[in-house]
């Protein structure tokens, strides 16, 4: 009975295990896809021009405003990536996503106002991805 429970225990053990990397690897998936989209956008905020860049927003938005989420974009591509790959500070990883899905929120309400809920889907699906991140590796750091 005693080395039927020790089995049970092991095969338990190891099917956890299996679940978990399947899980970290598809964390680190999205996050590579993520920190993508993240640094393309956060360059192209930068490199367009900042009259064509307020052309396409429903709402009229500073300049600075708009550089400023560029840069928390290309910030927080950083830190979805560089924590875990280098193994220093991995709790920055989870706040990381977490920026991110503030932004994307931001990104959704613009959208519906101007191009209405079929647009806005892009932008929901990508901060919750990021809100996928951001529990995934919260839920990997607490013991």
């Amino acid at each position: 009975m005693t080395a039927q429970i020790a089995t049970n225990i092991r095969k338990n053990i190891g099917n956890l295990r299996s679940r978990s990397r399947i899980v970290n690897y598809s964390l680190w998936i999205v996050q590579t896809a993520l920190a993508l989209i993240f640094l393309i956008a956060g360059v192209a905020k930068f490199a367009t021009p900042m009259e064509v860049m307020t052309a396409q927003l429903p709402i009229a938005l500073p300049g600075a405003f708009i550089l400023f989420i560029g840069a928390a974009e290309i910030l927080g591509a950083i830190g979805l990536l560089l924590p875990g790959l280098l193994h220093v500070r991995e709790e920055l990883t989870p706040l990381a996503a977490a920026g991110l899905v503030s932004i994307m929120v931001g990104a959704t309400a613009l959208t519906l106002i101007d191009g209405g809920i079929v647009s806005a889907l892009i932008p929901l699906a990508v901060g919750l991805l990021a809100a996928f991140v951001a529990y995934g590796r919260w839920h990997y750091l607490s013991p």
